[in-house]
């Protein structure tokens, strides 16, 4: 099965598919826990490029070097970990250029979606969670992180960008939950916490998938960490 985190800077999705990763790989499954843009030798040295504040890019290069770490992050990653029967769980994936490129630069995905679908190559997620979030909270929970941390990074080039940019990926992002409706599921992380998103999270993969029951211990690293509640999965779902 292939899971991506999408959402808003800011929604937590790093940290949600880090916590499904971990507690899939406790009820004994072999997960892959990946990202975009990255997941690749190539597609980290196109990250740097891509997120540094100092670079300025067209959009039609940012749409294609997006797509080109994509296509090679298929090939060399997500495929090989599908062909031998691994969860793969992806923090970010096709649905961010259509919000980000598509939605939030180009007022239209046309484009972006016609580039994606060549890098893709026709694999799609299984699931897609959606962590919504409002665009002034989750930029300022970043913000808070880095400044908390000390050694968090700061805002990079396209999180720097104006607030009617983030509102457009956002409102773009509920299209696409509208487009792609059977694979979408939305969970508004503004006024949740951590463990709630998680255990929601949790909830939606056991019904898609029909997780077998085990029972799992996920610890959160959010000052004194905290037990999510053990998994007793199945049900009537499956």
């Amino acid at each position: 099965m292939f899971i991506t985190l999408e959402g808003p800077d800011g929604s937590g999705k790093s940290t949600q598919a880090a916590l499904l990763a971990e507690r899939l790989r406790e009820c004994g499954l072999s997960v892959l826990l990946t990202r975009e843009p990255g997941g690749t030798e190539l597609g980290e040295a196109l990250r740097k490029i891509l997120l540094n504040p100092d670079k300025e890019l067209a959009v039609m290069t940012e749409v294609l070097l997006m797509a080109a770490d994509r296509a090679q992050h298929v090939e060399e990653v997500i495929k090989p970990a599908l062909q031998n029967n691994m969860i793969v769980i992806c923090d970010r994936y096709i649905d961010s250029s259509l919000a980000y490129q598509g939605f939030g630069l180009l007022g239209d995905i046309s484009k972006v979606l016609a580039i994606n679908e060549v890098a893709i190559g026709g694999l799609w997620p299984n699931l897609t969670l959606l962590l919504d979030v409002e665009p002034k909270v989750g930029l300022a929970r970043h913000a808070m992180a880095s400044n908390v941390s000390g050694s968090a990074p700061g805002l990079d080039r396209i999180e720097r960008r104006e607030l009617s940019f983030h509102q457009r990926v956002r409102k773009g992002y509920h299209s696409l939950q509208r487009i792609y409706g059977e694979r979408f599921y939305t969970i508004d992380t503004t006024d949740l916490k951590t463990d709630i998103v998680a255990q929601q999270a949790w909830e939606v993969v056991v019904r898609r998938f029909c997780i077998p029951e085990c029972t799992s211990k996920t610890y959160l690293k959010e000052g004194e960490g905290h037990e999510i509640d053990h998994c007793h999965s199945a049900g009537s779902g499956c």
